[in-house]
């Protein structure tokens, strides 16, 4: 592997999202690390910054230095996320040359259970990604959508949906929809690994047949069918 070209390689969140860059600072990571375990443990609509701030042993007026309400610091929260999947996808697909294995392990990437990644000691990615799981959407349902879309708010989520395009359109060039299909199999997942979980009448997952299996298959019937 070439360490280089990973080297500059960096978790860029939109600069309009936070008040002051809490990678800044210890408290600014402390926000962020307890905030993805508040969240993770009592849900985004129980969660505010006095309860943060309670478990930090902080005012909740320096949270505020930070983000000016707990749905920008939802979508900061989400917004690396995506930016740490767009990571793992460089990292793992770009050595491949063979179309149909870089496809397969690009849907791998972004359909797989997260697994704990030590390079960020301050981040738990398995709780983010349950949090990804359970709340992503409430980061743009709102009635601001357009305005914040505008300002940039959603770029990382937005790159990896452009990513898996790239590479569903380098398998079958004359495919029509490979945004549509890779921004169908990005929410998709996310469905079905909540319904995994909560549905589970409504599945065909279990020990045999996972989230992952399920949208390779899709992925490729879908396209070979076109």
């Amino acid at each position: 592997m070439d360490t280089n070209l990973f080297s500059n390689i960096k978790i860029t969140i939109p600069e309009s999202v936070y008040i002051k860059n809490p990678e800044s600072s210890d408290l600014g990571k402390r926000i962020v690390e307890h905030s993805i375990i508040l969240i993770e443990e009592i849900g985004f609509e129980n969660f505010n910054f006095k309860k943060l701030g309670q478990k930090i042993g902080s005012n909740e007026s320096s949270i505020y230095r930070y983000f000016e309400s707990k749905h920008k610091l939802l979508i900061y929260l989400t917004s690396w996320y995506w930016g740490w999947l767009e990571y793992q996808l460089i990292i793992e697909t770009h050595s491949i040359k063979e179309a149909k294995e870089k496809l397969i392990t690009a849907v791998k990437v972004i359909t797989r259970t997260t697994e704990q990644d030590s390079n960020y000691g301050h981040i738990n990615e398995v709780l983010l990604n349950r949090i990804v799981i359970n709340e992503n959407s409430k980061s743009y349902l709102t009635k601001d959508v357009d305005i914040e879309n505008k300002e940039g708010y959603f770029m990382p989520f937005k790159r990896v949906v452009k990513r898996l395009a790239s590479i569903i359109s380098e398998y079958k060039a004359n495919y029509q929809y490979p945004l549509s299909l890779a921004s169908t199999i990005i929410e998709s997942a996310l469905h079905q690994h909540f319904v995994k979980s909560h549905f589970t009448s409504i599945t065909n997952f279990n020990h045999k047949n996972t989230v992952t299996d399920f949208f390779i298959n899709l992925t490729l019937n879908t396209l070979a069918n076109d």
